[in-house]
């Protein structure tokens, strides 16, 4: 594990404190004649050497150094503007993938699918699963009974970002749960009363005030009630 923690750290040292950004701009702009390119694929090689500090594990750095071009230098030509949060996201799980391919062939951790297809975390996987899509569908589908888009008319918000902010929430309160951190449960929602408290506060229509109170309680009810079956399950 020691060996895959080293890894990690270089990728995040050289990708995110020694990348400025006007590095990533010059490379958008000039790709593959731009010297920052092979700057920052040498600052990689550079890294990894140090930190690993095995002259026997030299083949991971030649490993991780000519996959961090190509991926970078790949996502430089295929992305647009309008897809670059798209391919960064790309651009990331394949530097982390190379990396814990790296981890298994070159350490004494053998990887068996039957290890990761087990009772708990099938049943992890499920909840986690019904807890994003299924009950934001759920909760829309409840609240079809109102016209909410009458009460909020003038007052524009991000697009989908109450869908987010449901999923996110629910997410975090199922592994407070299981973790046995229910003090935590009570701070989130502190935490969300907080901000909604100016909402609630500036609007004068009593639907709306319900309709977050009503939506709130679901969702964190449904998160409750997912998390206690997990852990009763188990």
């Amino acid at each position: 594990m020691i060996l895959l923690t080293k890894l990690v750290l270089a990728h995040i040292i050289g990708d995110f404190f020694l990348q400025p950004q006007k590095w990533v701009t010059e490379k958008e702009t000039k790709k593959l004649k731009s010297p920052k390119l092979y700057w920052h694929v040498l600052i990689h090689v550079l890294l990894v050497s140090v930190i690993l500090w095995d002259t026997s594990l030299w083949s991971i750095i030649l490993i991780i150094g000519a996959s961090h071009f190509i991926i970078d230098a790949t996502k430089l030509y295929v992305q647009k503007q309008e897809t670059k949060r798209l391919f960064f996201f790309i651009d990331q799980s394949l530097h982390v993938l190379v990396i814990v391919i790296c981890y298994y062939f070159y350490s004494e951790t053998l990887f068996s699918i039957e290890n990761l297809i087990t009772k708990n975390n099938i049943l992890l996987f499920t909840c986690l699963l019904f807890l994003t899509l299924p009950v934001s569908v759920i909760m829309k589908t409840i609240f079809m009974k109102w016209n909410i888009s009458e009460l909020t008319k003038n007052n524009e918000s991000l697009e989908d970002a109450g869908k987010y902010i449901g999923i996110l929430e629910r997410l975090l309160v199922f592994l407070f749960i299981i973790f046995n951190h229910w003090e935590a449960v009570g701070f989130l929602i502190t935490a969300k009363s907080v901000f909604r408290f100016g909402d609630l506060k500036e609007s004068k229509h009593r639907q709306l005030t319900e309709y977050i109170l009503i939506g709130t309680l679901i969702s964190f009810g449904i998160a409750i009630i997912t998390g206690i079956t997990f852990t009763s399950l188990l």
